[in-house]
């Protein structure tokens, strides 16, 4: 496994991380949970994402329960959570960046966690109703108070993180140090152009997720959606048109060949393209079964075979 610094910090994480989005929250079980974290122990994964928007804190349950199970050293890897979504019905504690929801919406998450602080805090997306200082101050507070050792944000407009940058920085605060965005062969754009500039800039590091595009990039949705995945969960029909699209399932079908000549899946070799862009810190895999993850997981395999002729065959596919 590589490990790269999370940006300009002196934090290593591996360049694959296991996330658990919907794999926790809304398919995951104990026993699955556990045996999914120990395969990802083996390959070197030194790095865990969860949210309280999760399965409305289900997931960070789940983590919780599952890390202490496993009983590994709390120093011997790096746990990350994101706020924004909250689990309370009630005014000020839901879809906010308020003080009152930051600093109750932490202590909780460690609660559900079961551990006394998290390496990464997110702001899961931007919160245009709370003043931006206020956004600050409470992040920044909440890492002097040891609750979180870095903090940043996720899916944030750019002239909004350097706001929040440029805010730290005057009134000597803790300043925003990595981003989450979702990256992978057909969402390409979000991490160029004057994201990048900025990251470049400030030193920003990059989580991205998404790699396999909710599983279009597996090749599983070629023929309609197959039961037990992603698409056909109660509440995520949303998704169905684009993992169906006949256009979409075509470069897929492409991608596949490709993959072949490498002696990879069409999987693996998505996640490998992921790991290969410029100013990615660390790439968040999903995956439901210890199975999945553990095929998954060797993309790093084939990352070597990536030359620069693969790639301009994957972007001209992937235009």
């Amino acid at each position: 496994m590589e490990y790269r610094r999370l940006g300009r910090s002196g934090l290593r994480v591996s360049v694959l991380s296991y996330g658990t989005w919907v794999t926790f929250g809304e398919q995951g079980d104990l026993d699955t949970a556990v045996a999914s974290l120990e395969v990802a122990r083996r390959a070197g994964v030194n790095s865990f994402d969860t949210a309280d928007g999760y399965g409305r804190g289900a997931a960070e349950e789940l983590l919780g329960l599952a890390l202490q199970q496993t009983a590994w050293d709390r120093a011997s890897y790096v746990l990350a959570t994101k706020l924004f979504s909250g689990v309370r019905d009630c005014v000020n504690m839901r879809q906010t960046l308020n003080r009152k929801y930051l600093m109750c919406a932490l202590d909780e998450a460690l609660d559900r966690l079961r551990t006394r602080f998290v390496d990464l805090v997110y702001c899961h997306r931007p919160d245009p109703a709370t003043p931006l200082e206020e956004t600050v101050w409470a992040m920044s507070d909440l890492v002097a108070a040891g609750k979180a050792h870095y903090w940043g944000t996720s899916d944030w407009p750019v002239a909004q993180i350097r706001a929040a940058w440029e805010l730290a920085d005057r009134h000597h605060l803790r300043k925003p140090v990595m981003e989450q965005r979702e990256l992978n062969l057909i969402e390409r754009g979000r991490i160029g152009g004057e994201f990048a500039q900025l990251r470049d800039e400030l030193g920003l590091g990059l989580a991205t997720w998404s790699p396999l595009a909710s599983g279009l990039l597996t090749g599983k949705y070629g023929r309609g959606v197959p039961p037990g995945s992603r698409g056909a969960l109660p509440g995520y029909h949303w998704m169905v048109p684009a993992l169906v699209d006949p256009a979409r399932n075509r470069q897929v079908s492409e991608l596949a060949a490709i993959a072949r000549e490498l002696g990879a899946s069409p999987a693996q070799l998505a996640i490998a393209w992921c790991t290969a862009q410029r100013g990615v810190s660390t790439v968040i895999l999903g995956a439901s079964h210890p199975r999945q993850l553990s095929e998954n997981l060797r993309a790093l395999d084939i990352a070597t075979q990536l030359t620069e002729a693969v790639m301009a065959r994957l972007d001209q596919l992937f235009q």
